[in-house]
């Protein structure tokens, strides 16, 4: 992203997991055993000064900057019942932080952990100004995910029920025409991935205007402002009126969040509230790390063997066993691979027909009998958000993820992480296993080392300032189901071989190319 896309940011202003029920938490020891730091590190800051973010520690929730409730900071006893009912009734430490500065109507920069309250902080406000100005489009929240999207507009809907919240989702997956009907009737909120609200704005005429938007949340900042979204980001800014309030939340405080953090303002114009804190890079403490080291060539049976023997400390998990006997779950597991079909088949194309048939194959775990979803950038919109669907309702106990569900995902009851493969960059690790132990509940990470990995786990660890301990498994019984694994992985390898798995979107990314080399030409005519 280029500086001056930058400074306009602040207005000018300058995975697989495993989920178990939350009783579990408390079988989990709150005291970490064999949790070894590096070095102290800083639990939090708050500064109202934009130059220099504070280092120092914030003041209990009792002290004369914090609140205990929230309508001591003024918000509407409707959107206070709206907490109540959703047993919210405390703010957290990003909130206590920002909600009267943003109400007070000035631009934010905050980081904070995974799981603290992120989407409140910013989510009251905005709905603090619609209860008092009921008017469309308010505010606009950008995201870099489609399931952080609708996680984020379920939030705003939950709390602004009484009050008829229109709040549509405009992301990619979805029909393109249905998303600009909703926009001509003007909604309250806005939620957005860049690269489709970016391509709505370029086509959508005269029918709706952001002109009047007087909010621009950027949710998960560090990866909105990446290069990669730098051209959409600049169509979006195009749009929006200068005089808005800007509000950036990440949990990891990147280089160029804090060079817009420490950013002289414009002439005329306040200072942003900055809320960095330090230890942003660190993990939960309630989170139990743990590494198995294994050779590569057999994870499949490393993982299967833990999703059916799990840690000691997580017993509802070996009390509830992978089991299709009962019904409920029996209809889940069939359904997972449906998928609506909008007209009969035989109104469909022959080409729509061979689409239709390319269901995703089975997985190793579902060939094992271990029921499970996956969440990957190969479903459409539909099949990811019927994935976590069955997953968030604990019909399905395993979730089967890439990276697109390492970020912003919010389900409270995940017990355990498994890093099947670690990634590169340790904040990605930091984002992995940040979907457990949230909101200091407890939870487990464990992460698959293999003979190549060392070097990954030291930059892990020296980021972090945690040593993982390691998680012991014995071999010997490991390897009992290896031929049955193996078995399981064949039977996978075929079944996506022969279901054609991922043409789908090669004939879509050819589609695309089309699309794009035809719209160049009719342009230059």
């Amino acid at each position: 992203m280029s500086n001056g896309d930058a400074d306009e940011l602040v207005g000018d202003a300058s995975i697989v997991t495993s989920r178990v029920p939350s009783r579990v938490a408390s079988r989990v020891p709150s005291r970490v055993p064999g949790k070894e730091t590096k070095k102290s590190i800083p639990r939090g800051s708050s500064s109202n000064d934009a130059a220099q973010p504070s280092t120092s520690s914030p003041p209990p929730l009792s002290s004369s900057s914090s609140s205990s409730s929230f309508a001591d900071y003024g918000v509407h006893p409707s959107l206070v019942a709206a907490l109540h009912r959703l047993n919210i009734k405390t703010p957290t430490a990003i909130q206590n932080a920002c909600l009267q500065p943003i109400m007070s109507g000035r631009d934010c920069i905050a980081s904070a952990k995974t799981g603290s309250g992120k989407t409140i902080a910013f989510g009251l406000p905005i709905l603090q100004h619609l209860t008092l100005d009921p008017y469309g489009i308010c505010a606009v929240v950008l995201t870099p995910t489609r399931e952080l999207a609708f996680q984020i507009a379920d939030q705003f809907h939950a709390l602004g029920a009484h009050m008829n919240l229109k709040a549509p989702v405009v992301v990619g997956g979805l029909d393109m025409m249905e998303q600009a009907l909703e926009l001509q009737r003007r909604p309250h909120i806005v939620i957005a991935t860049p690269g489709r609200f970016a391509e709505m704005l370029k086509t959508k005429g005269e029918e709706w205007s952001l002109s009047k938007t007087r909010y621009l949340v950027l949710d998960e900042a560090d990866r909105l402002l990446s290069k990669t979204f730098a051209p959409e980001l600049a169509e979006i800014f195009s749009h929006l009126p200068a005089k808005r309030q800007t509000l950036l939340f990440t949990a990891t405080a990147t280089a160029e969040i804090q060079a817009l953090a420490t950013k002289e303002p414009a002439s005329g114009k306040q200072k942003p509230f900055v809320h960095l804190i330090e230890d942003s890079t660190s993990t939960p403490q309630s989170l139990i790390q743990r590494y198995v080291h294994l050779p590569s060539h057999i994870r499949d049976v490393y993982l299967s063997y833990l999703l059916t023997n799990p840690p000691e400390e997580l017993e509802e998990l070996r009390h509830t066993p992978p089991d299709l006997s009962t019904p409920v779950a029996e209809n889940a597991f069939a359904s997972e691979n449906k998928r609506p079909r909008k007209r009969k088949e035989k109104e469909l194309t022959e080409e729509e027909l061979e689409i239709q048939a390319m269901q995703p194959p089975p997985t190793i775990l579902q060939n094992l009998k271990i029921r499970c979803v996956p969440l990957h950038s190969y479903l459409s919109q539909s099949e990811r958000l019927h994935s976590l669907s069955l997953f968030r309702s604990g019909i399905i106990p395993v979730l089967v993820a890439t990276d697109v569900g390492s970020r912003g995902l919010d389900i409270p009851e995940v017990a355990m992480v498994v890093n099947y493969d670690l990634p590169r960059d340790p904040n990605d690790y930091i984002h992995r296993v940040g979907r457990t132990a949230r909101a200091g509940r407890e939870g487990w990470s464990v992460s698959f080392v293999a003979e190549r990995d060392e070097e990954l786990v030291k930059a892990i660890e020296e980021h972090t300032g945690v040593v993982m301990q390691e998680h012991a498994m014995q071999e010997n019984k490991v390897l009992e189901d290896i031929n049955k694994v193996f078995t399981a992985r064949r039977l996978a390898s075929v079944a996506m071989h022969d279901g054609k798995f991922g043409q789908k979107q090669k004939i879509n990314k050819e589609k695309n190319i089309k699309r794009r080399k035809y719209e160049k030409e009719f342009a230059g005519e």
